[in-house]
């Protein structure tokens, strides 16, 4: 079970610096290109009883909503149970075709809660930043935030960010950090290396 109250009012809207609301790149989000195949991003909800469809994915398509507003072509991938071996197979079959993997659920402290660990099976480096700051921000709203294990990190040019499984603190974590993966996903896709070189990504990125 995630640690987040499903039914608190979120504020789900996604952040924009007043310094750069209007700015060509950040109405794009990722990029300013024609949304090719390195602009994609998939959805995976971890879920027993989503998996075995008794109860209906209510995440997966409020996500899709909130990255799609970066300028992301987004799939929301069929629902995978609590097994470690069957999420970590599952990542690492969608980080082949996507640059941006968020899961939802799976995070907590509840023994059938392995999302964390199927995460580190298959990442490459951790980006432990994004789950940080998402805590942090979460923490200071609903202190139980604390109790979840998320944990970010990259496979490939791939970056894969886990979610709480409720809806609203999914789309609140998200909003978070969604600037700072708009410059994560142009520094993985795109070959930045300056960080002066990204206006957008420069103010959420020390």
């Amino acid at each position: 079970m995630d640690p987040r109250k499903a039914g608190r009012v979120s504020g789900s809207t996604l952040p924009c610096s007043p310094d750069h609301a209007g700015h060509p790149d950040h109405a794009d989000g990722v990029s300013g290109h024609d949304g090719g195949p390195h602009h994609a991003a998939a959805i995976l909800t971890v879920s027993d009883r989503a998996a075995r469809g008794e109860r209906e994915d209510a995440t997966g398509p409020r996500l899709r909503a909130a990255l799609e507003s970066l300028g992301l072509r987004v799939t929301v991938a069929p629902p995978v149970p609590d097994d470690r071996a069957l999420i970590a197979a599952r990542l690492r079959d969608l980080a082949a075709a996507h640059v941006l993997i968020v899961t939802t659920g799976g995070t907590g402290l509840s023994p059938r809660d392995v999302t964390p660990e199927a995460t580190r099976d298959v990442i490459e480096r951790e980006a432990p930043g994004f789950s940080e700051e998402m805590r942090r921000r979460s923490a200071a709203l609903f202190p139980r935030a604390i109790l979840s294990r998320g944990v970010s990190g990259t496979l490939g040019r791939c970056l894969i960010v886990n979610l709480p499984g409720s809806p609203n603190g999914a789309v609140e974590c998200i909003g978070f950090v969604a600037p700072v993966i708009a410059h994560a996903l142009r520094v993985l896709t795109d070959g930045l290396s300056d960080c002066a070189d990204d206006p957008v990504g420069s103010a959420g990125v020390a």
